[in-house]
């Protein structure tokens, strides 16, 4: 797991995207639980080095790094967490480099709150674990987003029950049981109907995980529900900020992965049912998430003349960062 986060700063100026006013803070904001230090940990502890002007080269596509930084996650696990040390750019490019690092790489913060901090949720957790073959690319790609779908919760609703945080690991837990050929092809003509049936039998095995570890039974029905409709757009509040999560995990952390996978029609057509489903108050959130320059052109194709805004929404307009 992510503990610590070292930004080593230098006074070149640095190329790339500008820099967010307010970075800092709102990493703090963002990401409450990870410790920012301010030198470098002591010998034996678990470091992954990473050079953000890499990242902000114009032509980077973050998938590039995955296995940089899981491996190194996987390496450290047991030990006392992993520590992400920045460098190459001022702290202010710094920190908003590590806003986007740290977005793309939440799921290995597993932040919790006081619904999800109990030995239930670590066995619903185990048996998610033991759900995904990690041996197969897809299995662990599957397993890396619910997860960052879960710490997207997190991000949106730092209050949110035991349910709405169950749903979120096991939201797409269906894949598990998928023919990897036929996903690869995923032929469904009709959509919607495709993605209903999903999320169908998905609520299902959650359920049969769910009665293994002992949850209530009036928790079950509730995260069977979450899971069922997560497909579609309905009013209902918990159900929305579960499909915002899941949203901006798709583009956060699978975007790149699921262009490289299927061709550019299928991509744009889940980017399009994705797009739908993520309401308008959180979409500047993809304004500060780095895509790999062909997933950015083909998420301005989609959306059209609407541009992203880079700012925070508020009540009477937008925001900077402060």
């Amino acid at each position: 797991m992510i503990r610590q986060l070292l930004l080593s700063e230098t006074n070149q100026a640095s190329e790339g995207p500008r820099p967010t006013p307010g970075a800092l803070a709102l990493l703090a904001a963002e990401f409450p639980t990870l410790t920012q230090i301010t030198h470098p940990p002591g010998k034996g502890s678990a470091v992954v080095h990473l050079d953000v002007q890499e990242w902000r080269a114009p032509g980077f596509d973050p998938w590039s790094w995955d296995e940089r930084v899981f491996g190194a996650a996987v390496q450290a696990a047991g030990g006392h967490g992993l520590t992400l040390h920045l460098s190459g750019a001022p702290r202010q490019a710094l920190a908003t480099a590590a806003l986007e690092i740290l977005t793309r790489y939440q799921g290995l913060i597993g932040r919790r709150n006081a619904a999800s901090a109990s030995p239930l949720f670590d066995s619903l957790l185990a048996h998610l674990r033991a759900l995904h073959d990690l041996s197969e690319p897809l299995f662990r790609e599957d397993f890396r987003h619910a997860l960052d779908t879960w710490q997207w919760v997190l991000r949106l609703a730092p209050e949110a029950n035991l349910a709405l945080q169950a749903a979120a690991l096991f939201h797409d837990v269906e894949r598990t049981r998928s023919d990897l050929g036929t996903r690869v092809e995923n032929p469904a003509l009709d959509y919607q109907s495709f993605k209903d049936a999903h999320a169908e039998r998905g609520a299902a095995l959650a359920n049969t995980v769910m009665t293994r570890v002992g949850m209530e039974p009036h928790e079950r029905e509730h995260v069977c529900w979450l899971i069922r409709n997560h497909e579609r757009s309905e009013p209902n509040a918990e159900l929305a900020l579960l499909n915002e999560a899941d949203a901006l995990s798709f583009f956060s952390l699978e975007a790149s992965g699921f262009a490289r996978t299927f061709t550019r029609a299928q991509t744009r057509r889940e980017m399009t049912h994705t797009l739908a489903r993520l309401r308008p108050l959180q979409r500047w959130r993809l304004a500060r998430i780095r895509l790999a320059p062909q997933v950015r052109r083909l998420l301005e194709e989609v959306m059209g003349a609407a541009p992203l805004p880079a700012m925070m929404p508020e009540p009477g307009g937008l925001k900077r960062w402060a």
